[in-house]
């Protein structure tokens, strides 16, 4: 087998999906090792490599180098066949198990999964009965469809395998619509959710071309070039459509979750950097930490010293610092952080003028739970200081006149 030929323009069809299937699988491979006792995970790899094993050996380069090592012409027909119809059956499998839930052990769900295993093992062994009782001496790497239409066994085996093709992306296709129609499913599955579909709506129309060719040569026309020329590049498709609809709602909830944590360590930076003036350590940097665990010993740093701060906090400006940034943002979602804000600069600026660790400092205990609750949105708060100037002179001017109004004893 000519090397070069692999990449030849009329296999291209055929190499570009498998690439893509193996990606997907190289980005799935690391969770299905991790979580290997998941079986929706290692559902969804076998689904993988199936869907990439029928493209590596429905490549003509790959049909003739199979009939060649086994030394049987056409041998690789069973075999595409049969990884073809595995993966229909595989289909059905794993949407009504991710549908339901792969702990869903109800009859029905027992019943159907009887069923699709059953039938389809069923087919599998037929395609291989009916090639065993072909007459197909010639062989044909690229209209093998087409050319045996009208020979006995082969003809029979052709249908066969079409038909269980097309009736598993109709059953699946529909799941997936009922599926996609239902309320609470978060953007990530919907989307992937409709990908699948149009995935196996390509399905579809690949079987239908398929069948029109078949069709024709039973009729003595010739309509080929429906099976040889349209369907590769509709299978290429398909099979993208349906590895990005298998990967978009884990990936895309992975990144998701991965760029909130980065957003929210970044949003910490600034209470962070401030809080150090309190224990004057920081967080140690370790290359390999993973992103969750970066933004947990920060959010713990911050904690610690606020809590190591609480003793200088002073409740009363923090009231008078909320009532001073609701006046002046109208927003009591945005007040209380500002308020925080404020009073963890007077406590650090109280912690400096006392004497450092006297614990005996007649100073109050005041909770500071909410405070700790709410630190990212705190930190936000500190990048508007104009603001903040504000609410401590307006705070301060509070106090003064509330300290003057207290008659003399």
């Amino acid at each position: 087998m000519d090397p070069s030929r692999f990449f030849d323009g009329l296999y291209i069809s055929f190499w570009i999906p498998a690439a893509v299937l193996t990606a997907a699988l190289a980005i799935k491979l690391p969770s299905i090792i991790k979580l290997w006792k998941d079986p929706l995970l290692r559902a969804v790899g076998g689904l993988l490599v199936l869907a990439c094993g029928v493209f590596v050996f429905a490549a003509p380069p790959t049909i003739g180098w199979t009939n060649r090592v086994t030394g049987v012409p056409n041998i690789s027909a069973p075999l595409v066949y049969s990884l073809i119809t595995a993966f229909g059956g595989s289909c059905l499998l794993l949407i009504t198990a991710w549908r339901n839930g792969i702990s869903d052990r109800s009859e029905t769900t027992r019943h159907a999964t009887r069923w699709v295993v059953s039938v389809y093992s069923g087919v599998i062994v037929a395609l291989w009965v009916l090639f065993a009782l072909a007459d197909a001496p010639v062989e044909r790497v690229r209209d093998l469809d087409t050319y045996y239409a009208t020979t006995a066994f082969m003809r029979e085996e052709i249908v066969l395998y079409l038909l269980a093709h097309t009736v598993a992306c109709l059953i699946t296709y529909r799941l997936i619509r009922n599926w996609i129609r239902t309320d609470g499913l978060d953007v990530w599955l919907r989307t992937g959710l409709k990908l699948l579909g149009v995935g196996y709506a390509m399905n579809l129309l690949y079987d239908g071309s398929k069948i029109t060719a078949v069709f024709s040569r039973w009729t003595g026309h010739d309509l080929d070039w429906l099976s040889t020329d349209l369907s590769p590049p509709v299978a290429c498709v398909s099979a993208i459509l349906i590895a990005a609809g298998f990967i978009l709602p884990n990936a895309g909830q992975y990144l998701q979750r991965r760029a909130r944590t980065r957003l929210s360590h970044w949003r910490l930076g600034r209470l962070y950097r401030l809080t150090r003036t309190v224990t004057g350590g920081r967080v140690p940097f370790k290359l390999r930490a993973s992103p969750e665990l970066r933004l947990t010993r920060r959010e713990t740093f911050i904690r610690d010293a606020l809590l190591h701060l609480a003793r200088y906090i002073d409740e009363d400006l923090d009231r008078r610092a909320y009532d001073a940034a609701v006046a002046l943002s109208r927003d009591a979602g945005r007040a209380r952080p500002l308020a925080h804000a404020v009073t963890i600069q007077d406590a650090i600026e109280t912690k400096r003028r006392s004497r450092g660790d006297d614990t005996t400092a007649p100073l109050g205990s005041p909770d500071i739970e909410n405070l700790l609750a709410g630190i990212e949105a705190v930190s936000q708060a500190l990048r508007h200081t104009d603001d903040i100037r504000t609410v401590r002179e307006r705070a301060a001017a509070a106090g003064a006149g509330a300290a003057e109004s207290v008659p003399a004893p």
